[in-house]
């Protein structure tokens, strides 16, 4: 394995392929989401093997709200499971849950649950979790947008007030690193309106494999290929 010293600090996953590898072994959907559930389970233990601070998932887009109703209540559902199951295991491996997005779409009993899991794990440091739900990041960067533009028409700031980490603590992620790798399953060469603003200079490591196929391995395999990486931002 590579140097410790040369590991990244925060690790993103768009989690991607859930339904298609439930389709293949002519499974339901859901049977996809259930299995991806353990994928989750095997990064958050790599991630402490490997001594990483921070842990962000794409668990549910803004755009995943068009789904069919009886989809979104089938994932809500496995969510809220999640969170009763693993709120023990986070405090036994000492990991704090956070979340970011429009939070309050999520249904009642889910967000009461998910506000009891962030409440319980804070103050825990090995791991920060944070889950990405009803999330999507143009959403994000026109909220912090608009937040401004509030702030400088009611004269508490000028427009040369405005810099790079002004806008960035106005973003739901302003108490977290920005994400130094990203990895995507499924082999979908694209980013899905998932932490613009933030991934900016992140590496990026495509696998083929759906994510329920994605275990600690893969995740060892990434680390190593970015410790492999020169981090130029921008420079020579």
């Amino acid at each position: 394995m590579s140097d410790p010293s040369n590991h990244p600090r925060h690790v993103a996953i768009i989690m991607d392929g859930n339904g298609r590898w439930a389709k293949e072994r002519g499974l339901p959907r859901l049977e996809g989401h259930r299995a991806g559930a353990e994928s989750v389970r095997e990064c958050v233990e790599a991630c402490k093997q490997l001594n990483i601070e921070y842990l962000t998932l794409y668990a549910f887009s803004s755009e995943n709200w068009n789904r069919p109703p009886a989809e979104i209540t089938a994932l809500m559902t496995l969510l809220d499971r999640f969170l009763d199951q693993k709120a023990d295991e986070m405090m036994q491996q000492d990991v704090r849950l956070q979340a970011i997005g429009h939070l309050e779409r999520l249904p009642d009993k889910t967000r009461s649950k998910l506000s009891k899991a962030i409440e319980r794990t804070k103050d825990n440091k090995s791991l920060t979790l944070v889950l990405a739900l009803s999330y999507g990041s143009r959403e994000e960067i026109t909220e912090a947008a608009r937040s401004l533009v509030k702030d400088a028409a009611e004269g508490r700031i000028s427009p040369d007030d405005v810099t790079k980490e002004l806008f960035a603590s106005r973003l739901y992620t302003n108490d977290i690193p920005d994400p130094d790798l990203m990895i995507r399953t499924s082999g979908e060469m694209r980013v899905s309106n998932f932490l613009l603003w933030q991934i900016s200079y992140a590496e990026l490591v495509i696998f083929k494999k759906f994510w329920p196929d994605f275990g600690q391995a893969d995740l060892f395999e990434a680390v190593e290929e970015y410790s492999r990486r020169h981090r130029r931002f921008g420079g020579l």
